[in-house]
């Protein structure tokens, strides 16, 4: 019951001076506001990317080749020179091959969905009159559109018949359509189309159009007029007029829902380095956006709090100022305190009193600092382009925090008040 008078006692020692009160707390507000609105940014961030990535497919398992540390080179002048600078590019005889592919799925049938492979043509324009559309053409297989979750909003998508012989066809996006078609879908469906790379001209009829998504992880200073989109057309096609048809550099595997990606690369990259074992210049190399978004998350974690941790010095500042004005106020009524000191108050009771008076104000700042942190790490966040997620961990921590404020800045002065001379106290002037 005591608690609570003293409690009541406080708050109404703060409504009788709301200035002092306020301006007292204002290093508490700033303190926690800051570090709440910090971590409410970081919190966003994080997850706007790991969003951003999951949708791209977190449990798939990117394989491409990567250069060994092993390369030679000797000089005119004899000296021989070993390591990773100088850079070679795979030639076909170290590529991956559609026989390779295949028995890995053999090897792996309850681990391996399918596979994404995708062969760039180039960027280029494509014109109609006075429109034209930036685009990047990009042959890819069926298991591509599966990898990459592509919503087709309107016609077909790549047909197993098109992607087998390497038709002249594509599917494009509706962002596409709006550029060329005044956004008419169903219009756009069967026109031919003819890109222009390079000063060399491609056609392609198309048969599907996709839903552009926007990326999440930058900000375009471009047009939506001049925002480049991809044309995917059958991989086949691409490596016949390019006239690469050995293999491929890279590929992604799409694995079945319970696979554990981290064990899966190890069995691949054991799978492969049969293939690459006598391969002088390049080895397997296998990663997953799984472990690309962990480290991620734990590199913007470390960051908001390392940031929020600098910004939480202001609450050491705003605790020195609960203690200074505590002090203040024990001088202010010196008097009272030795009146209930002759009364027969307790050393612990005069104790108690000052440092709930102490807690009171700092949990009253620290509730003023959550609320505009929630606030003002909403309004960055919006301005970031991301949904707002405030930390319940931080809000409950930077709260108790507060509170350990109190207790630990008003000890000093309420100990004093206890320990004062109640015939001195009433001598006080």
């Amino acid at each position: 019951m005591l608690f609570f008078e003293n409690v009541l006692l406080a708050l109404s020692g703060l409504l009788a001076n709301k200035t002092r009160a306020l301006l007292t707390m204002l290093g508490i507000i700033i303190g926690i506001g800051s570090v709440i609105a910090i971590v409410t940014v970081g919190n966003s961030l994080t997850n706007s990317i790991t969003s951003s990535m999951e949708s791209m497919g977190a449990n798939n398992i990117t394989v491409g080749l990567q250069q060994t540390d092993t390369e030679e080179e000797t000089t005119e002048s004899g000296m021989t020179f070993r390591g990773p600078g100088f850079q070679k590019s795979p030639t076909e005889e170290d590529y991956y091959t559609d026989e390779m592919l295949e028995e890995l799925i053999k090897a792996f049938p309850d681990e391996v969905k399918d596979f994404s492979i995708n062969a760039s043509m180039g960027s280029g324009e494509v014109t109609k009159g006075s429109l034209y559309a930036n685009v990047e053409v990009l042959g890819v297989n069926e298991g591509y559109f599966t990898a990459n979750e592509i919503n087709i909003l309107q016609g077909n998508n790549l047909s197993e018949k098109a992607l087998d012989g390497g038709k002249g066809v594509a599917v494009v996006s509706d962002k596409f359509v709006s550029n060329l078609y005044e956004g008419d879908n169903a219009a756009a469906i069967g026109q031919t189309i003819e890109v222009d790379i390079g000063a060399k001209y491609y056609q392609f009829t198309i048969v599907g159009v996709y839903e552009y998504e926007t990326e999440t992880t930058g900000v375009s200073s471009e047009s939506d007029e001049d925002i480049s989109t991809t044309v995917y057309v059958p991989i086949k096609n691409v490596q016949t007029k390019l006239h690469t048809t050995a293999g491929y550099e890279q590929f992604t595997v799409v694995v079945n829902t319970g696979t554990d990606s981290e064990t899966f690369i190890a069995n691949i990259e054991t799978f492969f380095n049969r293939y690459y074992h006598n391969n002088e210049d390049f080895q397997v190399s296998a990663f997953s956006m799984e472990s690309m978004i962990s480290s991620m998350t734990d590199m913007l974690s470390t960051v908001s709090i390392a940031i929020a941790f600098i910004a939480g010095i202001s609450l050491l500042v705003g605790g020195i100022g609960v203690m200074n004005i505590m002090l203040v106020s024990i001088s202010e009524r010196t008097k009272e305190i030795g009146t209930r000191k002759a009364l027969g108050a307790a050393n612990s009771s005069i104790r108690l009193q000052f440092i709930v008076e102490a807690m009171t104000i700092c949990l009253i700042g620290g509730i003023i600092g959550v609320v505009v942190g929630i606030v003002g790490g909403a309004v960055a966040a919006d301005a970031l382009g991301y949904a707002a997620s405030p930390s319940i961990a931080s809000i409950v921590i930077s709260l108790l925090f507060s509170l350990t404020i109190g207790v630990f800045f008003g000890y000093y002065p309420a100990n004093k008040a206890a320990k004062m001379n109640p015939i001195d106290a009433l001598r006080y002037e």
